[in-house]
């Protein structure tokens, strides 16, 4: 769990690239350690994004068919009427008086805008545009501007002038999401499922899924789902009369999913995400978090962001990379962050004012950033990031007032396919020196922090990452990493070296 201040006292850069705190997608990995090692965290991102987007086999075949279809056409395409279609099959018949046909044998009944369906027996009539597969049934619509469908069903009638259609007891990929349902219903603008079910998981026994008594997807648009049930290995652990995920961003319904882990000051612990859009660009937010060892730690927020700017108001409590926690009783964060005309620079005025309570230290906290940050420069194949701010804080509790520039340089290298590395030099003004609370606080003000990640395979990574005290020339931070993808979820374990801890999270996973 990140913490806020860091996202609006730190490097402006992190605070334009990042979503606004409390928005952002569970389906989108942060690290958890405070050695810079976030910096690499793309390439956990990008893994996430190349297993749900591996190329299918069956498009391709279906884009070259088509193609070929295209080059031996007699007459130009009349949009006004259904695409033209090919019949391919070991015993084809055809009335061309009544329009009647039958195709028996591997069968493929092929539509030039890249609409397929096979099986053992079809019958239909052209002259009507439809279709009829009475026993088992393959299903292709890659479609351009229409949802992609891949699936496997029985009784399938389909009118290819209409464009609608129906399925029985389906199961397959629809869009990137693997469903199944009692029936699937196919209409121009959507697609109907009736006692479906949704998962990322590929698994032929998924271990976790949405139930729903029906579906509703809007092509690059929606999917509403009603009376829903989240299930773990059959079981219902959470239900909601409905939900709705956003087909045109970057989200998933893998954000309604709980997280699952351990470490030693929280013990076993268990948090869930829960957003609500209230009005445009305005939300609100839920973090539901209970521990074995601090009971509940939960976190409510809402808020507004447009363009660069931001408002929220957040209540409850935040832990940093060191498990520190505060309670905020509430706190207002602002901001606005944007580039600099047309150049390459960057900046932002971020803000936060509220009460914070750390153990026995109570206090109204002030704090003013003024950030500036430039585009990353390439240097001998290193990415470097450069940006500076000026810090103003104080706090209510001992009349402390510090204020002072911080300064970040950051350096990151792909060396090849499976090594990645990192560097960074660090200054902040703000310490526990000059600060009532040790929450998102190092002791010492300059550091040095550097790692590496290593891809070992499709389904492991290992990284590691450190971080140097300059002023008393010791090493502070030694954190271990490795990331195993199971079919459906992802183990991460996480060991502080100069801490001696560990800690572990399991957590579903957007594929």
């Amino acid at each position: 769990m990140k913490s806020t201040k860091k996202i609006l006292s730190g490097l402006i850069v992190t605070a334009l690239i990042l979503p606004v705190a409390g928005t952002a997608s569970a389906a989108t990995y942060h690290s958890d350690s405070d050695t810079s090692l976030g910096l690499l965290d793309y390439l956990e991102n990008e893994h996430r994004a190349a297993r749900a987007n591996k190329p299918n086999p069956e498009k391709q075949q279906l884009a070259a068919d088509t193609a070929e279809m295209a080059k031996h056409l007699r007459y130009p395409i009349d949009p006004t009427k259904a695409a033209p279609v090919s019949f391919e099959g070991d015993d084809l018949t055809w009335n061309q008086a009544t329009g009647d046909f039958t195709a028996k044998g591997k069968v493929k009944v092929t539509q030039l805008d890249q609409h397929r369906f096979e099986g053992e027996n079809i019958d239909g009539n052209t002259i009507e545009e439809r279709i009829h597969i009475p026993g088992k049934g393959h299903v292709l619509q890659f479609t351009p501007g229409q949802t992609e469908v891949m699936l496997d069903g029985f009784e399938t009638n389909y009118n290819y002038k209409m464009k609608t259609g129906s399925m029985e007891n389906a199961k397959g990929k629809v869009a990137d999401n693997y469903m199944t349902g009692k029936k699937f219903e196919f209409y121009p603008d959507k697609i109907v499922i009736y006692d479906g079910t949704k998962t990322k998981c590929s698994a032929i026994h998924p271990d976790y899924n949405l139930f729903a008594r029906k579906i509703e997807i809007y092509p690059n648009d929606k999917m509403v789902m009603h009376n829903v049930k989240f299930k773990i290995k059959g079981a219902t652990f959470l239900s909601k009369e409905s939900y709705t995920v956003d087909l045109k961003k970057d989200t998933t319904v893998s954000d309604w999913f709980p997280r699952i882990g351990y470490d030693k000051t929280n013990g076993l612990w268990i948090r869930q995400n829960l957003k609500q859009p209230i009005a445009k660009n305005v939300d609100a937010n839920a973090k539901i978090v209970y521990t074995t060892k601090k009971d509940w730690r939960n976190e409510f927020n809402a808020g507004w962001a447009n363009a660069g700017s931001y408002a929220r108001v957040t209540y409850g409590y935040f832990d940093d990379s060191d498990d520190n926690w505060i309670k905020k009783e509430p706190s207002l964060l602002w901001g606005y962050n944007t580039r600099l005309g047309n150049t390459h620079f960057h900046y932002g005025i971020n803000g936060e004012y509220g009460r914070w309570k750390q153990g026995t230290v109570k206090s109204n906290h002030k704090m003013y950033s003024l950030g500036l940050g430039y585009d990353p420069i390439i240097v001998g194949g290193w990415k470097l990031h450069l940006s500076t701010s000026y810090e103003i804080t104080r706090e209510s509790y001992n009349d402390a007032h510090y204020n002072g520039f911080n300064y970040d340089a950051t350096f990151t290298k792909d060396f090849d396919d499976r090594w990645s590395g990192y560097g960074a030099y660090r200054y902040q003004k703000n310490n526990r020196e000059n600060s009532p609370f040790d929450f998102d606080n190092d002791s010492y003000s300059r550091k040095i922090e550097a790692g590496f990640s290593y891809r070992i395979d499709d389904n492991n990574r290992v990284a590691f990452g450190t971080k140097y005290d300059v002023d008393d020339q010791t090493w502070k931070k030694f954190d271990y990493y490795w990331f195993h993808d199971m079919h459906c979820s992802q183990l991460i374990l996480h060991y502080e070296g100069h801490d001696n801890t560990w800690k572990v999270k399991w957590c579903f996973l957007p594929m």
